[in-house]
């Protein structure tokens, strides 16, 4: 059994920085690809960022490149996404993934989880 807890979302303004969290727990160390994606209200979800394992390779969206940084903690039990120069139309819920494959597909991540609101107001 796979969980992924996200944590850290709130309302900020525009210019400011949020860190959110994902907490991992049961077979995720099996995954090689854990992802952040968001999705706004009316939007489809989008993919933000993803980092692999073992070879550390990330890749951002150009949305946020140069803004958000992606990143996890040794023993691969948590996720983070620094958000950094929030901008209004970063305002969604954040969700975390993980896959076994490099994709920035959604269809292509197997486990998700519930999702935190990042509000970011002008």
């Amino acid at each position: 059994q796979v969980q992924l807890v996200e944590s850290g979302g709130g309302l900020v303004q525009a210019g400011d920085s949020l860190r959110v969290s994902c907490a991992a727990s049961g077979r995720t160390l099996n995954f090689s690809n854990m992802g952040w994606f968001r999705q706004a209200p009316g939007k489809e979800r989008e993919f933000v960022a993803y980092i692999l394992w073992p070879v550390t390779s990330t890749r951002y969206a150009d949305s946020v490149k140069g803004r958000f940084t992606i990143s996890r903690d040794y023993a691969r039990t948590t996720l983070y996404l620094q958000m950094n120069n929030l901008k209004p139309e970063d305002t969604a819920v954040y969700y975390c993934a993980a896959a076994n494959r490099v994709t920035t597909d959604k269809n292509n991540y197997n486990y998700w989880g519930q999702g935190t609101q990042v509000t970011v107001s002008s």
